[in-house]
This record gives structure tokens, C-alpha cells and sequence, in this order.
């Protein structure tokens, strides 16, 4: 929401489901965290864009006709943005805890911007909705566990999942939180249950080395646990388990590898935004996450 506000990129839906985080200091008063702000910014600025970008090249390739599952979504707004995009796939899920997914569906009850795009793109029966699930035409929110994936397909299902439709999963620091071998089954579930599949992953890499160690020693004395660190030590990890839980194709590059490739002249706009000259910080956080994508490709997309 900070970054929103600042400028980094545009989301006019964050704000019905953010508050306006608090006033910043000036940069003379702590110039170490402020850099390591800027980078967590701009980090997520290439997070963001290099994401849509694969999700946008998927969109286009299958011309829409296709479904996406937003793996632990929370409070993204990548549906509403979609639709004034005219970029709208045929059914568009997301899946979180349920207590997340109640939050998420009390504010799009309660705030007709966010509403009123799910209605003008409903068509057929009554849009069903409760306080753990909301399905419509083309959105659904389900509420349920990544760790176990026949709960989640059956839940999927119930609202409408097309197992023969192209299918693009999306995961954003979601795999990490689970052990290995529980996001090994949910990779292994998605690989096998669509013909025609993609996968989209952005989490943490090369956690081995010294930078890596230290931010999983931040996050532990938050009481932040990464269960599935293990396969983050590296973009050859992160690829081999793609591939060794039946995806047929997978890379992996680290974000400061996709900053390289983002536009150059919105690059400059936003380095402009809150200038700082030391950028190593910045360069060590970058080389610290990574997007990975994999796929399934039965008709040759």
C-alpha cells in the first residue's frame, strides 16, 4: 500500500483493503533502514511486474481462454485489475486460509468498488457467497488448507474448476511457508490434474550463504518459521523441484536478473522516487528472491 501511495506502480483497489501505512521519517534520520526499505520497495516493484508479465504472456497465448488459481492470494487485487485490463481469464480462483478469505470477503461486501466489478462480470444464477466462500461466474474465493491438496481440489471443484481448461497456478511467498514435502505434493497435484498448465512461483533463493542465513535468523526471532526453506538454497533447487514433481519445463532467475529486464525508462522513474546512492543492499536482496515458472504442455501452447 506504501509503495502504491509513493508511486511505484498503480493498484486503485489496495486501498479498500489496506490501511494507509504510517508516515515514514525523513532519510537523515536512519539512513540504514530507509535503504533497506528502498530495496524492499523496488524489490516488490520487480516482484510485481515481473509476475503480471508472465501471468499477462499466459493470458495472451490462450487469448482468455483459461483459468488461474491464486495459491494463498490474501489481499491481492490482481482479479479487479485483470478486468480493467479486459484481460479477464474464464474463471479466476483464489484459495487462502478461511480466516484469511472471511476478512477478504467482508470487505468486498462492504465496499462497492470492489463489488460491483464481481457483479458486472456475473452472468447465470444468483452469485453465491458466505462467510468462507464466494463463487460467481468468473470469481471465486475458497477457503482452505495448501497443505492438503484433495480438500483443496474438491473445494475447487465445488466452485466450478474445469480440469481441461489451460490453467495457470500462482504462488507469491506461499510455498515457502509449508514443508517440503507438503509443497511437493501440492506441485505434484497441480502437474497431474490439468493437461494444459503453468506455474508461476516467487519465493526466496540461495538461503545457504551468509545473507541468506541472516534474514531466516530475522525472521525466526519474529516467530517467523520458513518450514520449506530447503529448496530455496538455490535457482537450480528451485528448479529441480519443479521438474521432479512432473512439470515438463522450468526456469529460474533471481529478481535482480528480472529488474534488468523491466522497461528501463520506468525503471529510472521510480530510482527517482526516493534516491539513494548505495545500492548494495539492495543488489544482496534482489539476489535473495527469485520467479520461477514451470509447465505442462499437452496441446503445444
Amino acid at each position: 500500500r506504501f509503495a502504491v501511495s509513493v508511486g511505484y506502480w498503480k493498484d486503485p483497489y489496495i486501498q479498500y483493503f489496506v490501511r494507509q501505512a504510517k508516515e515514514r521519517k525523513a532519510p537523515e534520520i536512519n539512513r540504514g533502514k530507509l535503504e533497506w526499505e528502498w530495496g524492499r520497495l523496488t524489490g516488490y516493484y520487480a516482484r510485481v511486474h515481473g509476475v503480471s508479465y508472465l501471468i499477462t504472456a499466459f493470458l495472451k497465448k490462450t487469448e482468455c481462454n483459461c483459468q488461474i488459481v491464486n495459491l494463498g492470494a490474501g489481499m491481492d487485487t490482481l482479479f479487479w485489475r485483470l478486468k480493467d485490463e479486459n484481460l479477464l481469464p474464464r474463471k479466476y480462483f483464489e484459495v487462502d486460509f478461511p480466516m484469511i478469505v472471511a476478512r477478504k470477503i467482508h470487505n468486498i461486501k462492504s465496499k462497492p468498488p470492489l463489488s460491483k466489478p464481481i457483479m458486472e462480470s456475473h452472468s447465470g444464477d444468483s452469485l453465491l457467497i458466505d462467510s468462507h466462500s464466494l463463487d460467481s461466474s468468473r470469481y471465486s474465493i475458497v477457503g482452505a488448507d495448501l497443505r492438503f491438496s484433495s480438500d483443496l481440489e474438491e473445494k475447487l471443484k465445488k466452485h466450478n474448476l474445469d480440469v481441461h481448461l489451460p490453467t495457470l497456478l500462482v504462488a507469491e511467498c506461499v510455498l515457502v511457508y509449508m514443508t517440503p514435502q507438503q509443497s511437493a505434493n501440492l506441485l505434484k497435484w497441480a502437474a497431474s490434474a490439468f493437461p494444459v498448465a503453468m506455474v508461476i512461483n516467487y519465493e526466496q533463493v540461495n538461503m545457504r550463504d551468509r545473507f541468506g542465513q541472516i534474514m531466516i535468523e530475522n525472521l525466526q526471532r519474529r516467530q517467523c518459521n520458513l518450514a520449506g526453506v530447503e529448496p530455496c538454497s538455490s535457482l537450480d533447487s528451485q528448479r529441480e523441484r519443479l521438474l521432479v514433481n512432473g512439470w515438463e519445463n522450468a526456469r529460474a532467475i533471481d529478481m535482480m536478473k528480472v529488474y534488468s529486464f523491466l522497461p528501463q525508462a520506468d525503471v529510472k522513474r521510480i530510482e527517482a522516487l526516493e534516491f539513494l546512492d548505495e545500492k548494495e543492499l539492495f543488489e544482496q536482496l534482489m539476489q535473495h528472491y527469485c520467479i520461477c515458472w514451470a509447465s505442462k504442455d499437452s496441446s503445444n501452447l
